[in-house]
């Protein structure tokens, strides 16, 4: 997980690093003579350790933008909070037990994508052989790659035409304050499918109890309450976490 996640903070931290060489100019120490560039040559800026420091955390507060909008997470979430409320179960799982499932599963999901920049971005760029602006760029190819295999082309063409782009621009080129709208508005679309199908079962659940109660003149009695054991029974008999999950997991295009 470590790795992961460092893997996604250099996608959000280059994005500062690239600004560091314009906030440079043409001076290479500090106010204070501080030393800002080490190095400067062929193979890239290489900065002090302690501008590297402050860039990494102020990267970090790019992390959960890059999380929630650009990768899994959105639907999974989603997904399973729709599935407690057909449950009916109004804290189980509780808020923590989902989002953390929500964020494993989406390290799991993102994982082809994560290697593919810690390969082709961060490995060159720690290596010094690749500099910010080129390792950035080397960096987003693969989480655009990972959107744009996700993402309906009904919604591309939408924030395509907000943006007023090209009729003849394709999705390769489409730039990512157009695709990452249409990511997001791509995955409430599936996620709210999937919540469709998931509700289904557990409503014919509550029509067949709240029917059967009527009939019998209970109606005092919450058909919510009695048909809560029987939709966990259901849930339980049916495998429904190997069956949820595994779906989530093979909905995404890697």
């Amino acid at each position: 997980m470590t790795r992961a996640v460092l893997k996604l903070a250099f996608a959000s931290g280059l994005l500062v690093l690239g600004t560091a060489a314009w906030a440079q100019g043409s001076t290479a120490t500090g106010p204070s003579g501080l030393p800002l560039v080490v190095a400067q040559g062929a193979g890239g800026t290489s900065y002090s350790v302690p501008i590297q420091t402050l860039l990494f955390f102020t990267a970090l507060s790019f992390l959960p933008a890059v999380l929630l909008l650009m990768t899994a997470f959105t639907r999974i979430v989603i997904v399973l909070s729709l599935l407690r409320q057909a449950l009916g179960t109004q804290a189980a799982p509780p808020n923590q037990v989902i989002v953390g499932l929500s964020l494993f599963l989406t390290f799991f999901v993102m994982a082809p994508t994560f290697d593919k920049i810690h390969d082709q971005a961060w490995q060159p760029y720690a290596a010094g052989t690749m500099p910010a602006d080129q390792a950035l760029q080397t960096g987003v190819q693969p989480l655009r790659e990972f959107m744009l295999k996700n993402t309906r082309q009904s919604d591309v063409q939408l924030f395509s035409r907000l943006a007023k782009l090209p009729a003849d621009v394709k999705g390769e080129a489409v730039p990512l304050r157009v695709l990452v709208p249409a990511f997001v508005t791509s995955e409430l679309k599936s996620a709210f499918q999937i919540g469709f199908m998931i509700f289904i079962p557990f409503l014919v659940i509550d029509m067949i109890v709240a029917s059967v109660l009527m009939s019998l003149g209970m109606m005092m009695l919450s058909p919510v309450l009695v048909a809560l054991p029987f939709k966990l029974m259901l849930f339980v008999l049916a495998d429904g976490w190997n069956l949820l999950l595994g779906s989530l997991a093979a909905s995404f295009v890697t």
